[in-house]
């Protein structure tokens, strides 16, 4: 804890009436004494209390670039240049300013909408509630709530025995053994892309995780982070990550994550290059400040993932989901049919060798169309048919795997950029349904 008696002096101010103008002067100073990250979390905290005040902005760019974060340096700067026209530099911290219509990573603002009136449109101060106890809010103004730990696990899981070791010695491992893996060196968490066709439980399998290590569970989708101002969508993310690392042990879940650490050669404009430097800046907390958090992210393209994400550190390890096997087909169509009239002695587990390849949203819809078979032979019989081992061999013959044609595209990416092995799993997958 710090000796500073100006630290002290303004965080008890702050404590007895929190202000932009005390979060600013601590800001300030902090800087100035050598703690530029320190610094920009007040400078940060100010921000949310008076998001359009030029001197904020102006420190926040400052310390960011002190504390080594250029991306969120350069996106504070571009704000203030933004507000520089309507306002000046001395205008009073408390004092509200107009939204700066600068268009991130969505695309541009539309110019008809630029003289409408922005009453109904929440501020960046009332979509993030500030103090100590920062929650963030979604894009309707609702909070966005603590998760708790899922109430599935791995035994939920059929089959993928084989991943389910691997995720056991990636994160399982650390926690039910920490002193051994601490002896060896090996920090409690880390992260991990889940990759395969698309359908075939990546979310699943992730939840199933956090329930077996008892951790909350956090899905960030693409609509919990990106915003149409300026800056605002590494504002949400850095939120997410510091509710994550409040809450340890935690999962942090990112569904689809090539869309927000999409290859930064391939982004046009330089908000969606920023929510990369973003993400990569929070992702370097693992040395220290992510101990007991564990990121994981789905994605049907890591191909497409920025190289900067796969370096040691973030996340570092692919696995790859295939479709389910035989035993987790069965399982999974033994759920679909759980609460539908089938008839006694229907054998699953041939119609689970019969849909070899099947993702599990493959096997949903060839349950869906069974069961419309079902109801159609009811309505003619005028007595109910139950789904049976004809109607669902039917079903199966109609419904198509869907997979065949992600394993094509993944093909080529497997044999011929397979740097350090990533694709190895992927390969002998390949190799196995007779595609390498």
């Amino acid at each position: 804890m710090t000796s500073d008696p100006v630290v002290l002096a303004l965080r008890a101010a702050i404590a007895a009436n929190d202000s932009a103008e005390l979060r600013a002067a601590l800001g300030e100073h902090l800087l100035g004494s050598g703690a530029p990250r320190e610094a920009l979390d007040e400078l940060e905290a100010g921000l949310r209390l008076a998001p359009g005040s030029g001197p904020l902005l102006d420190g926040a760019a400052r310390a960011a670039e002190a504390a080594g974060d250029p991306g969120r340096a350069a996106a504070y700067r571009l704000a203030a240049k933004a507000l520089a026209g309507p306002l000046s530099p001395a205008t009073p911290l408390s004092t509200p300013s107009p939204a700066v219509r600068v268009p991130d990573a969505r695309g541009d603002v539309d110019e008809e909408d630029e003289d409408e009136d922005d009453d109904e449109t929440p501020s960046r101060g009332e979509r993030l509630a500030g103090g100590p106890n920062l929650r963030l809010l979604s894009s309707d103004g609702e909070p966005i709530e603590d998760d708790a730990p899922p109430s599935v696990a791995f035994a939920d899981v059929g089959g993928m025995d084989e991943l389910k070791a691997r995720l056991e010695r990636s994160f399982l491992g650390p926690l039910r053994d920490p002193e051994t893996y601490r002896r060896f060196g090996k920090k409690i968490g880390g992260g991990m892309v889940l990759y395969g066709p698309p359908g075939c439980g990546k979310t699943f399998l992730a939840r199933a995780l956090a329930g077996e290590i008892g951790a909350r569970f956090t899905e960030v989708g693409l609509s919990q982070v990106l915003d149409m101002w300026f800056g605002e969508s590494e504002r949400r993310l850095h939120e997410l990550f510091e509710n994550a690392r409040r809450r340890a042990p935690t999962v942090l879940f990112f569904d689809e994550v090539d869309a927000l650490g999409q290859r930064r050669s391939q982004l046009r404009g330089t908000a969606g290059r920023n929510l990369v430097n973003q993400l990569l800046s929070e992702m370097d907390g693992f040395a220290s400040r992510n101990e007991g958090v564990f990121f994981l992210a789905a994605t049907n393209h890591p191909w497409d993932l920025d190289p900067a994400l796969r370096r040691p550190g973030r996340f570092d390890r692919l696995a790859f989901v295939p479709p389910p096997d035989a035993e987790a087909r069965q399982r999974i169509l033994e759920l679909k049919l759980g609460e539908r009239p089938v008839a006694g002695g229907t054998d699953l587990a041939r119609v689970a060798r019969m849909t070899d390849g099947f993702s599990g949203a493959d096997l949903s819809a060839l349950v869906e169309a069974a069961t419309e078979l079902a109801i159609e032979a009811t309505r003619k019989r005028k007595a109910e048919q139950p789904i049976d081992d004809a109607l669902l061999a039917r079903a199966a013959k109609d419904v198509k795997p869907s997979t065949r044609a992600w394993f094509e595209v993944a093909r080529n990416h497997a044999i011929y950029a397979n740097e350090g092995g990533a694709y190895d799993d992927l390969l002998e997958h390949l190799e196995a349904i007779k595609l390498a």
